[in-house]
């Protein structure tokens, strides 16, 4: 089944194993031409089938080395009919040549994908932008690994997921290659392109380094500086770091929000001031890499255990940093949910609702009763449990509450905890701390 939330992408007929992408793109005339090999399997027989593109132009396509029978672009679906069919469990490889100006797509969360800046590309595909820029796969549920390679003038820097394997500069233009072994969904894969110096972080409990305009490394310094304290804690809590390193890119160009993606968070030139403005936005986006990134949601009706959990990390961050206690957080979240509308259910807020403030507090605080029912140690040991358990997987709510029950003293109190903060509309009392 496809995902409710997002019904025209993704496709549940086959598995992605992985993407090998080939791209070569132009930055002054914003064009870029590609090369898709996808590797999967197929979980039905399949005569045809679908895989996400849009704006732009399919050239050639072949499955398992053939030509198809036919295959026709429309709609923002590449709909392939191979010459033969694929048997149910059968592994195949599709071979996609394409190209043309690619541009976010309209959705209702606004404009999502490939997106020109100033100077350079920002690709910021939640929940479904990824086809702005490659043919794929586009549900949350389908990770799988990716061979990035991309070659852009030479004066550009590039950043990508995974380990960058190599760089290679041939008159004026470079060839970027990354490798990202960890799976991962589409909608966290992410090219970023500037004119960007590289600045060290930190090299222990991770490799975290910036990626950003040079006017902007004195400020960035400083209002970054605490990544490494945040590692630690957020290593302490949640577990270890799930990927190799972390990077930081900053765009010459404000953003409205900073993004996530896997290995990497975006932020604007507005989110850096030389002040501390946007720390709590700092220790979001970190806590992003154990919940969003290394446990992706199913679907994106539990989206609430991307959000809430990075919410909360934020109120953790700042109980640590020796700002705000998460209780005060949460009274100070409570008392402004309280006089909004009562219209939102956590474990399936609907497409409208899946990005409002409301379920990211709404989250946290669910997360916070459950530790002071649960008490600090068995708490904190659960989330270090959940992160291991699901460890580049796929995740749901009813997931969540299993392993939970498991770490209550009493079941049954346990239920009713979750059915009035997750199934629920009507904001519940904030119980007594014990």
């Amino acid at each position: 089944m496809v995902d409710r939330y997002v019904p025209s992408h993704g496709s549940t007929d086959y598995k992605v194993e992985s993407y090998e992408l080939e791209l070569d793109y132009r930055v002054n005339s914003n064009r870029l031409t590609g090369k898709a090999t996808i590797t999967a399997y197929a979980t039905q027989s399949l005569s045809r089938f679908s895989l996400d593109l849009s704006g732009l132009r399919v050239s050639k396509v072949s499955v398992n080395g053939r030509r198809p029978q036919r295959y026709a672009h429309r709609g923002g679906k590449l709909h392939i009919t191979p010459a033969t069919p694929i048997p149910d469990g059968a592994e195949f490889s599709v071979d996609i040549q394409y190209g043309g100006n690619p541009r976010p797509e309209d959705s209702p969360w606004g404009e999502l994908g490939w997106e020109e800046l100033t100077e350079g590309v920002i690709v910021a595909s939640q929940p479904s932008g990824a086809a702005t820029w490659f043919p794929c796969n586009d549900h949350p549920g389908d990770k799988a690994h990716y061979r990035i390679s991309i070659t852009t003038d030479s004066p550009y820097q590039v950043v990508a997921n995974g380990r960058l394997v190599s760089r290679r500069v041939k008159a004026s233009r470079t060839t970027w290659v990354f490798d990202q072994a960890a799976p991962m969904a589409t909608y966290l894969a992410t090219v970023q392109i500037g004119r960007y110096d590289e600045v060290d972080l930190a090299v222990s409990p991770v490799t975290i380094r910036g990626v950003l305009p040079a006017g902007r490394i004195r400020e960035f310094r400083h209002d970054f500086g605490r990544q490494q304290d945040m590692m630690k804690l957020f290593c302490r809590q949640f577990g270890p770091y799930p990927f190799g390193g972390y990077t930081v890119v900053v765009t010459d160009d404000p953003l409205e929000i900073p993004l996530e993606a896997q290995g990497i968070s975006v932020f604007g030139s507005n989110h850096v001031d030389g002040r501390n403005g946007s720390e709590r936005l700092v220790a979001h986006e970190l806590a992003h890499q154990w919940f969003g990134n290394s446990l992706t949601p199913a679907n994106w009706q539990h989206i609430w255990l991307n959000e809430g959990f990075a919410c909360y990390a934020e109120w953790l961050w700042s109980e640590e940093s020796r700002g705000l206690t998460a209780d005060q957080q949460v009274a100070k979240a409570y008392s402004r949910l309280k006089g909004l509308p009562q219209d939102l259910m956590l474990s399936d807020p609907g497409p409208d609702l899946m990005f409002d403030d409301r379920l990211y507090k709404r989250g946290a605080i669910t997360l916070h009763v459950l530790r002071n029912h649960l008490g600090d140690a068995p708490f904190f040991d659960l989330l270090r449990t959940w992160t291991k358990t699901h460890r580049h997987g796929s995740v749901t709510t009813a997931e969540f509450i299993a392993l939970a029950s498991t770490f209550s003293p009493d079941e049954e109190a346990l239920r009713h905890l979750f059915a009035a903060w997750l199934d629920s509309y009507e904001l519940p009392p904030l119980p007594r701390r014990r």
